[in-house]
């Protein structure tokens, strides 16, 4: 390339699909529900179902590295991720296909168990595998995943929909991913048993589907998106699509156990591993004043999976803000990984 041209580094993943948008003509099909913009794509099937549309890509020492993670648990992974869309979408996932760059060298035990894991990964939900394609790379394996999922009309969520005044919830606990890679990151394989949780959150994700269709067929959300680039990124993608601004109370963070050690030794913040590191796959959504509390706890039922009350949505001029256990408010940074980049609040290259 000639000097002097920009190139995609300087100007980042999220103004990069904001290019797409202007190139592309505008979506005139009334059956096109969503595009570009959100988790998924949604199109109308009929009156009652709409197909979702999601993809992701996982390019081996961007997303992963095999000195942390074994070709089964990549296959897992890979498929999690994907997973995690339709479910914050309140889906049903059908069908995938998949498509690898192989390096010659790859060992074809790897390959298998590649596969194998993705497909443990889909049987849960009684998706499956139907078709894909193989290429070879010079030395590097990508995995590139499209699956496709189901949902109920009119029951599709998406960012697009949260208003002044809702709450915001989250399930699980924030930050555990991102501390397992720090811990990956210091120990290797060969971590302390400790951290044991930390390091499965990080490479054995679990999308949250069924509670996702849970929070969907209950009619009490009026936005969902799965936590992958962090909590404070991910709601920021909500406020942007709904037109609106929010507010996070720092002591409200559900956090994961023995974080503030590997806080302590990575030499990052509690708050800032719970909002930026990101890949925790868990969902947030949002909820009108109108849903008692109780009426949202009762959509998890005897799932074990707690669900946490940590914000709310204000109006667009009130900010995007955390409020500390004091009271005091402070501007909050929407950060989140850049695949070109190749930084984030904490996260770098080579990243598992």
């Amino acid at each position: 390339m000639k000097r002097g041209r920009k190139c995609v580094e300087e100007i980042g993943e999220f103004p990069l699909i904001e290019r797409i948008r202007k190139i592309l003509p505008a979506a005139g099909d009334k059956d096109l529900l969503v595009d570009i913009g959100d988790d998924t794509a949604v199109i109308k099937l009929d009156d009652r179902r709409a197909m979702l549309l999601t993809c992701d890509i996982q390019v081996e020492g961007s997303h992963f590295r095999f000195e942390h993670i074994t070709p089964y648990q990549l296959g897992r992974r890979s498929m999690a991720v994907n997973l995690s869309d339709i479910g914050a979408m309140g889906g049903k996932p059908t069908w995938a296909l998949v498509s690898l760059g192989l390096p010659a060298g790859f060992p074809v035990k790897g390959y298998d168990r590649l596969f194998e894991g993705m497909r443990d990964e889909l049987q849960p939900h009684g998706a499956r595998i139907v078709g894909g394609n193989l290429a070879r790379t010079r030395d590097f394996l990508v995995v590139d995943i499209t699956l496709l999922g189901e949902a109920d009309l009119p029951g599709v969520l998406t960012r697009g929909g949260a208003r002044a005044g809702d709450r915001i919830f989250v399930t699980g606990t924030l930050g555990a991913s991102g501390a397992g890679f720090q811990v990956l990151s210091a120990f290797g394989k060969r971590f302390p048993a400790r951290y044991k949780e930390l390091v499965k959150r990080h490479l054995s994700p679990t999308p949250r589907v069924d509670l996702g269709r849970r929070i969907a067929h209950a009619g009490i959300a009026t936005a969902m998106i799965d936590l992958s680039d962090g909590v404070a990124g991910d709601l920021y993608h909500v406020c942007t699509r709904s037109g609106v601004g929010a507010e996070i109370h720092e002591d409200r963070l559900p956090l994961p156990e023995r974080i503030g050690e590997v806080a302590e030794t990575s030499g990052r913040s509690v708050i800032d591993l719970a909002l930026h590191s990101g890949e925790d796959y868990e969902l947030l959504f949002t909820v009108p004043p109108r849903v008692p509390a109780e009426t949202v706890q009762s959509v998890f039922g005897e799932s074990g999976v707690p669900v946490t009350e940590i914000g709310s949505i204000v109006e667009r001029g009130g900010g995007y803000s955390l409020v500390d256990a004091r009271g005091n408010r402070s501007p909050l940074k929407p950060a989140g990984w850049d695949h070109f980049r190749g930084t984030e609040t904490g996260r770098e290259v080579g990243r598992s």
